[in-house]
């Protein structure tokens, strides 16, 4: 926007300027030739005054450019110049103005008594052009400057739009991105103003609903457990064991499902968090560590020397550890091998779990299943804590045949 706005002001002043700047340099041309043609008319006169006198020479000596007086029996006083067209038309008494070889020539008739006399002034090209470059070049600096001056003009106030603008975008991808804290700060022409407060208004309206929604989901959870815990006595009282086994089958199943969404919609209803993903993946991995010891497996471990922050909850990026690590140890014979690495990456921070396992089956990584090579429901869990973020999960074969997991975690 600013660049355009800088491209009109140019144009715009261009056009202006041009408008103006040359009927003034024709006209600076115009006054300085008059000028010239004026200053040569008088000093013609001046000799003229003095035709049919004996101070005739004299006079033409005392002015200071060119003079040459054509007799009337043809002879000539002064500089030595031919007897044009133009000098035998002035020799019937009119004055007359004619160019001539460089330059222009006044020609004014006086009356002698032995007939008319020609006086004729000679004005070179660089006397009517004197000045005249020189006032040229003055107003094309002068219209160079305005041009700049009016560019810098529309650039600041071009400024002056965008910075708000900018803003403004930069606050409403904040709050797409989960920062609720988010506000425009208000500045810019009023029109600009009213949409920084707007949008400020928005995002206090979107905070107080998600403070309701998760009051909401908080009260579906006390309002749930109440009846599921009556069902569960119910069913405790039953006097069939089968038939109190498979009601509180259903009743653990209808917890399940209960829980499932609460918790789920507490994790849409919650704001965005961060983490430090090496520290949290550091401490899961020296929890599973005592298991793996204990089960003889070689477990290699890479992390960066620093902090690597990633959008996901320590908590949320911990159970998808716990995920992908019992995976390993629920699907893989004991003794096999495993490896975590946690690096950075451009878009935030790449987790790879890999073992020397049997491998995988693809059918075998929709959510819910499980089998051999580090696949079932974990893998779910660790995929949604990633788009979460948005990254992604990936699953590929290990360099040794297992199984390998990539979890994608974008930066916050």
């Amino acid at each position: 926007m600013r660049r355009w706005l800088a491209l009109l002001v140019a144009a715009t002043t261009s056009l202006v300027l041009i408008a103006l700047l040359v009927p003034m340099a024709l006209l600076i041309r115009a006054v300085a030739e008059n000028g010239a043609m004026s200053r040569a008319t008088t000093a013609a006169e001046s000799v003229a005054v003095a035709v049919g006198t004996d101070e005739l020479a004299v006079a033409v000596e005392q002015v200071s450019r060119p003079v040459t007086v054509f007799l009337p029996g043809g002879g000539l006083i002064g500089a030595q110049a031919a007897r044009s067209d133009a000098v035998r038309l002035a020799a019937t008494g009119r004055s007359v103005t004619a160019e001539a070889p460089g330059g222009r020539e006044v020609l004014v008739s006086a009356q002698s008594p032995e007939g008319t006399a020609v006086i004729r002034v000679f004005v070179a090209d660089a006397e009517l052009m004197r000045g005249v470059r020189e006032a040229w070049l003055a107003l094309l600096l002068l219209g160079l400057g305005l041009v700049v001056l009016g560019i810098a003009l529309a650039d600041r106030l071009a400024l002056a739009v965008t910075r708000p603008v900018d803003g403004l975008a930069r606050v409403s991808h904040r709050l797409a991105g989960g920062d609720l804290s988010a506000r425009a700060e208000p500045g810019g022409p009023p029109e600009v103003r009213s949409v920084a407060l707007a949008l400020n208004h928005l995002a206090a309206r979107i905070d107080e609903l998600l403070v309701a929604e998760r009051e909401s989901v908080a009260d579906l959870s006390h309002r749930l457990r109440t009846p599921l815990t009556g069902l569960r006595l119910d069913a405790e009282s039953l006097r069939d064991p089968e038939e109190a086994a498979r009601v509180q089958a259903r009743v653990d199943a209808l917890e399940r499902a209960v829980s499932s969404v609460i918790t789920e919609a507490r994790h849409r209803s919650a704001g965005r968090e961060s983490c430090d993903a090496a520290a949290v993946v550091r401490e899961r991995v020296r929890f599973w560590s005592v298991l793996a010891e204990d089960q003889g497996r070689e477990v290699t471990v890479t992390l960066p020397d620093g902090p690597l922050p990633v959008a996901v909850g320590a908590e949320e990026l911990a159970a998808s550890v716990d995920a992908l690590l019992g995976n390993v140890f629920a699907h893989t014979p004991e003794g096999v091998s495993m490896a975590v690495r946690l690096r950075p990456h451009p878009t935030g921070a790449l987790l790879s779990v890999e073992d020397a396992g049997p491998g995988f089956e693809p059918a075998l990584l929709e959510r819910g299943n499980s089998g051999g090579g580090s696949t079932g429901l974990g893998l779910d869990i660790a995929r949604r804590s990633a788009e979460s973020s948005g990254g992604g999960l990936t699953v590929s074969r290990s360099a040794d045949g297992g199984a390998r997991v990539d979890v994608l975690l974008s930066r916050p």
